[in-house]
């Protein structure tokens, strides 16, 4: 957008003549009506053609008008429909304070930022839990108003109100009102609620119903009226289970400036300026001089030191009178020099420094923006309680207003005057955009000189800041603490005892709640400072060599869950196949609640799991390979006595190699970069079926005759299986795959290339040769099966093998009955190499049929490779015993027909999610 000040015409929204800011034209929360938004509207004369930020249409010569704070554009005629807040009074109107959660920096092509609305053109974050993106140096300016995903003992309650976000919305976005399109890839337009979906206008979605009803995902989201977390000393970051990274503060780099441009913040650091012009840097308040954090702005050489002022306002999105704040200069100057030149103590509009300008004297290093002290103000308290007729109350503060007088005066406006003013306190909050931090105020704090510490230390600060009057109940602290890492097998007294001794826990804040054999336990804490130091303390912690992981859980009350909820439990493996994992946990973060999802780097399957295992009916989701479907199955089987719906249904979004059992249930040959929205509908519309499971016993003692025999130190372990298990030449491939991927992980991100490492490592052993058939004994039923010339022996329990190939083939025969994956038989099958198999792989050949059976008993004389779904290892000489593993597999095949396209369900529109394939 280039647009050109046009001096004189200025429009201030709100009584057209108050400055935003003033009571007269400051936003009324809860006044029925969504008043003046607080821009700082001006002429401008445009050097190109530019877009309303309203209706999206073209601005053509001089009917444009300029927020000078925020860089809204907006026609003339569209002025007084503007309902969009400025940034500079956005804070005051979030409804609930809720901190983002940024992720790592990225580019994010045709999107905006929502602080300055200007294109994201260099490296910028965007929020993992909701929509919002934005630039680096704007992310300290950002609401707190992040999707409010669980009940923290603050603002609960069981109605939930469309979250809307302005902008970034897709092309072929429509209006939910008008149908109209309301995207735009050239302007911040249009607003979408971040749980349901619907996007509409700004002007239209003041006509749909505030109440949300999450759309068309509302049976698979977990309702964040029913998850608790009194998170308190814990980040966003580590609520979700989410990375953290570390997004710049104000002016964060090398050099302290961060090209703030004149009329507000830019992306770059600014040209040189004209002689006629001067850059000078700007700070906020003692805590950006301690950290020499400053912004930039560009006045003319002559200009009047009130409008100076005012461009250093709007380049800290500051939007109240500029005649409550003065600029000093910094370095402050010493007592001798005020002595001499006392109208240079920064007094804002003195004559004497208006002509200093223009006379060419020494020029501060800098300025710094001071409020000028005040013998009163009007302070605004919020309840602490969301069922109140008002959204806060405006009382007058003095020198001698304290947090008890305070209190005493808005209790009778609140309608508590019944209640003793020992019953509640008031709260100082800091509505930051990546943390919101509470303070209790003493009684006898004077409000006032609170006030001008607040602004002494930061503008910004001072501007989302908050004082609510709440309650004063005690609040039982709970915090569960998910620890895995440890030894298997111990009880719940040893676990307590061994983590004591790791980590000093103190008994009487620390108990052991669950327990789980692989190595996990659940512990509650009922302690916020305890919870907040074991969770800090267990990342540099080890025990018996094994590092811990860490994760807060927050509690799932199963009671409130609605009738007809069925919330889905979504696992993504990010390092599976192509590595597109990343995006789709940010994707499915946004779609559902970011407590249902659930990296599987980051402790495994078990906190999942545990965090369903009172939710009476559950499906499950599964993102990533053949391997990452049978961990999680695993996990599934050993944690079902533990679970309220013990046979949960499981979909599969295939992100591996091979994705055999994905292909068989009709999710694909592997994901693509479809609509995450869509494939989530597909869940919801799929079919359930039952799938065979096998537990393979691995015994590599007692192998009489064994050649080349290994010690006997090997325990006896179980494995379970679902689609195959690979003896031999299929096993020794799989095996230098893995090993290739493990040395150099980084290579592996595409399933084209991974299929190349596979033919690869195959026409390196096309000539091999071992005689497996002399290596191994087959007993099927308690029956000696003789082998034939074989180099690999499978056990098939799917219609797949070898990313889709047909091992068993199609062609009857009398001596065997016809393959199911439920029919609790396996397959057993041969192949005489690699050639075989690359032939079995391109449709030409079938393999070699040996068995059909339930039990199998298979001995090792020599050290073999061997896969069970795509994992490899080297087997030890001994045993392997096959049979089935109990109770059939509930999954979920995907339906025939194509699922309903969203747009056309009213009210449950969902565009595609950054990082989704168009």
């Amino acid at each position: 957008m280039a647009a050109a000040a046009e001096p004189g015409t200025r429009a201030w929204l709100g009584d057209g003549s108050s400055r935003p800011g003033s009571p007269a034209c400051s936003p009324v929360l809860g006044a029925g009506g969504r008043q003046a938004p607080g821009h700082s509207f001006r002429k401008v004369t445009l050097t190109k053609p530019t877009f309303c930020h309203l209706c999206s249409d073209f601005i053509w010569g001089l009917a444009g008008f300029l927020c000078d704070v925020c860089n809204f554009m907006s026609h003339e005629k569209c002025l007084r429909h503007v309902k969009t807040p400025c940034a500079g009074v956005a804070p005051s109107l979030v409804r609930v304070p809720v901190a983002h959660c940024f992720g790592p920096p990225g580019l994010y092509k045709r999107k905006f930022c929502a602080v300055c609305r200007k294109v994201l053109e260099t490296p910028a974050f965007r929020c993992e839990v909701c929509e919002l993106h934005i630039h680096a140096d704007c992310v300290p300016f950002a609401c707190s108003d992040c999707r409010q995903c669980h009940q923290d003992g603050h603002h609960d309650h069981d109605t939930y109100h469309h979250h809307w976000r302005e902008g970034n919305l897709p092309l072929g976005g429509r209006c939910e009102i008008c149908r109209k399109t309301c995207g735009s890839s050239d302007v911040l337009a249009g607003v979408r609620c971040e749980w349901c979906g619907v996007q509409a206008h700004s002007l239209c979605s003041a006509m749909l119903a505030p109440e949300c009803t999450f759309g068309r995902l509302r049976t698979m989201v977990l309702p964040p009226g029913c998850v608790r977390l009194l998170s308190r000393n814990f980040s966003k970051m580590h609520c979700f289970r989410i990375a953290e990274t570390t997004a710049p503060e104000l002016g964060d780099r090398d050099d302290g400036m961060d090209g703030s441009a004149a009329l507000g913040p830019g992306r770059d650091m600014p040209a040189a300026p004209e002689s006629s012009k001067q850059t000078l840097k700007i700070f906020d308040g003692n805590d950006t001089m301690k950290r020499n954090h400053f912004r930039l702005v560009t006045v003319p050489r002559l200009a009047r030191s009130e409008e100076v002022l005012e461009a250093a306002l709007r380049a800290y999105y500051v939007s109240e009178d500029a005649g409550n704040f003065e600029l000093q200069e910094f370095p402050l100057p010493s007592p001798a020099a005020d002595a001499q030149a006392p109208g240079k103590a920064g007094s804002g509009g003195s004559a004497e420094e208006d002509s200093s300008r223009g006379s060419g004297a020494r020029e501060p290093e800098a300025w710094v923006i001071r409020a000028r002290p005040r013998t009163q103000e009007v302070l605004k308290i919020y309840p602490g309680w969301l069922k109140v007729g008002v959204a806060y109350v405006s009382i007058r503060v003095t020198s001698q207003s304290t947090a008890h007088s305070v209190v005493l005066e808005v209790l009778p406006l609140l309608g508590r005057q019944a209640e003793g003013p020992e019953s509640f306190h008031l709260v100082e909050v800091l509505m930051g955009s990546r943390q919101v931090q509470r303070m209790v105020l003493a009684d006898e704090e004077s409000l006032l000189q609170r006030l001008r510490d607040i602004r002494q230390t930061s503008l910004r600060q001072a501007s989302q800041t908050r004082f609510y009057v709440v309650e004063s109940r005690a609040v039982a602290p709970h915090i569960s603490l998910f620890v895995s890492g440890l030894p298997p097998g111990l009880s719940p007294q040893e676990y307590g005892s061994l983590l004591h001794e790791a980590m000093a826990t103190k008994a009487a804040a620390v108990s052991v709640s669950h327990v789980y054999s692989q190595g996990a336990v659940v512990l509650d804490v009922t302690c916020f400072a305890e919870a907040e130091r074991l969770y800090m303390l267990a990342r540099d912690t080890a025990v018996h060599g094994r590092p811990l992981t860490t994760l807060v859980l927050p509690d799932v009350l199963h009671t409130k869950l609605p009738p007809d909820c069925c919330p889905l439990l979504v696992f993504v493996n990010p390092r599976s196949g192509g590595l597109k994992g990343r995006d789709l946990l940010c994707s499915f973060r946004k779609l559902l609640n970011p407590h249902q999802v659930f990296d599987l780097t980051n402790g495994g399957p078990l906190p999942g799991f545990h965090l369903f295992s009172q939710v009476p009916c559950f499906r499950v989701l599964v993102c990533g390979g053949d391997g990452t479907v049978g961990w999680v199955l695993t996990a599934l089987e050993e944690t079902r006595h533990h679970l309220a719906c013990q046979e949960p249904s499981v979909a599969i979004l295939p992100l591996g190699t091979g994705n055999d059992l994905g292909r068989v249930l009709r999710w694909g040959a592997g994901y693509s970069g479809e609509d995450p929205f869509s494939m989530l509908v597909s869940v919801d519309e799929a079919d359930a079926v039952l799938v065979d499971r096998w537990t393979i016993l691995l015994d590599a003692h007692g192998a009489a005759g064994a050649e080349n025999s290994v010690l006997d130190a090997e325990p006896p372990k179980i494995v379970q299986m679902s689609n195959y298990c690979g003896i031999g030449i299929d096993a020794e491939l799989s095996l230098d795959f893995h090993q290739a991927r493990e040395e150099e992980p980084g290579k592996f991100t595409s399933r084209f290339h991974n299929k190349g490492v596979y033919v690869r490592v195959g026409l390196q052993k096309i000539s091999h040769s071992r005689g497996l058939h002399k290596e191994i004994r087959l007993q099927v039923e308690q029956r000696e099966v003789e082998l034939p010339s074989i180099e690999g022996l499978i056990f098939i329990n799917i219609p797949s093998w070898g990313s889709g190939a047909d091992l068993w083939g199609s062609d009857s025969d009398s001596r065997f009955e016809k393959p199911r994956m439920d029919d609790g038989l396996l397959e057993v099958v041969g192949v005489t190499g690699v050639m075989h198999m690359g032939q079995v792989q391109g449709g030409l050949r079938s393999g070699i049929r040996i068995a059909q059976g339930s039990y199998f008993r298979v001995t090792l004389l020599k050290a073999t490779p061997v896969q069970v779904d795509g994992e490899p290892w080297v087997q030890a000489p001994g045993h392997m015993i096959i049979s089935a593993a109990g109770p059939k597999v509930h999954m979920l095949r995907k339906a025939k027909q194509k699922p309903r396209k969203p747009a056309a369900i009213r009210g449950d529109a969902v565009p595609a999610p950054e990082g989704s394939a168009k």
